[in-house]
């Protein structure tokens, strides 16, 4: 090693042990000042992750964004393969039709028997007045065979044309009956077919909706986090294919002991300050505060030992700033989270908000 080299790496060491030295002292001359009304704790950005996944079981078509990009809600992820699906709904438009025309013959038949019964009872007068014109005569024919004016037979035979007038009366009143059974039989056909159009219709529709399900798109604007499946593989119903982060939902997570958390309660403000981008105040409210420790000590709970409990807190970033910075915002990121304690008292300088532009 040259002393040329040997001297730069001394001066890169001490650079770095002083900028080291230096945070620290800001830190603890920081602590010191804030110590009575702000709390602070460790922690990673984190945002709400979102599986984007299959409903029907399929194979991948084509992955329309590659990981890391940003992504808007409504935008086109993923295409499933949907040939079969295709199929499905040719088969199902042709019952429909199918059942469409079922209906129309029962509706032809239904008018049919409806009109052979308009027949029939026309019959029925008919045969009404036949019977009462027989009934008539055969009453004068009695009357004449009383006075002799007639044979026996003549009456007998009139007699006898009644009870034929009379049995065609009751024939053409079974044919009206019957004419009625077939218009109820006609009309339950009419309803079984309109059902089974209505069941072929809800089957179209159906798969009309697997297939516009079959285009995964982006339930909301968000980063692709994750590729999991791949062009031509193939995947169960409610298989994952991607994973986004909601870059609108984004927070810090981090932990404060019991004596600061008892003072903290949800809507107070906060400041986050990120190892990345030290020179940024990000501003931040809690959304939430856990009501039970995330660890107990196994022993007697003495004041020092309640201490030591920690409890989960959590930092919500505004959405609307995450909507202003949106390519900015990346999770993971490990850093700093301070809490007022007192509402009224003001962030001292160093955690006044200070934003990109």
């Amino acid at each position: 090693m040259t002393e040329k080299t040997k001297k730069t790496l001394g001066l890169i060491v001490a650079i770095a042990v002083i900028t080291a030295v230096g945070l620290y002292l800001w830190r603890q001359n920081y602590k010191d000042d804030a110590l009575e009304h702000i709390a602070s704790g460790n922690g990673r950005i984190e945002a709400v992750e979102i599986d984007i996944a299959a409903r029907q079981p399929g194979r991948v078509a084509a992955i329309e964004v590659r990981e890391g990009d940003l992504v808007r809600a409504g935008q086109l992820l993923v295409r499933m393969d949907t040939e079969s699906l295709q199929a499905q709904l040719r088969q199902a438009e042709a019952r429909a039709r199918q059942a469409g025309d079922a209906v129309s013959t029962a509706r032809s038949q239904l008018a049919q028997r409806e009109s052979e019964k308009a027949a029939m009872q026309a019959l029925v007068v008919q045969r009404q007045t036949e019977l009462a014109a027989a009934q008539r005569r055969a009453q004068r024919f009695a009357d004449l065979r009383q006075q002799s004016f007639i044979s026996q037979q003549q009456l007998d035979d009139q007699t006898e044309a009644v009870d034929r007038a009379s049995a065609a009366l009751a024939a053409a009143q079974a044919q009206v009956a019957a004419s009625d059974a077939a218009i109820s039989t006609a009309r339950s056909q009419i309803r079984g077919s309109e059902s089974a159009v209505d069941a072929a219709r809800a089957e179209v529709e159906r798969i009309r909706t697997d297939i516009e399900d079959s285009d995964l798109k982006a339930p909301r604007d968000g980063r692709v986090q994750l590729i999991v499946a791949r062009p031509g593989e193939v995947v169960g119903g409610g298989g994952r294919v991607l994973n986004l982060v909601d870059l609108k939902d984004v927070y810090m997570t981090f932990f404060l002991p019991t004596r600061a958390v008892g003072r903290v309660a949800v809507g107070s403000e906060a400041r986050l300050v990120l190892d990345a981008v030290p020179q940024y105040v990000i501003p931040a409210r809690i959304s939430f505060v856990a009501d039970v420790a995330q660890f107990t000590p196994k022993t007697v709970e003495t004041q020092i030992e309640r201490e030591k409990l920690m409890f989960r807190v959590r930092a919500q970033i505004p959405p609307e700033l995450l909507e202003k910075h949106l390519a900015q915002v990346k999770t993971g990121l490990p850093g700093m989270a301070y809490v007022k304690l007192a509402g009224d008292a003001p962030w001292p300088p160093q955690l006044q908000v200070r934003l990109p532009e």
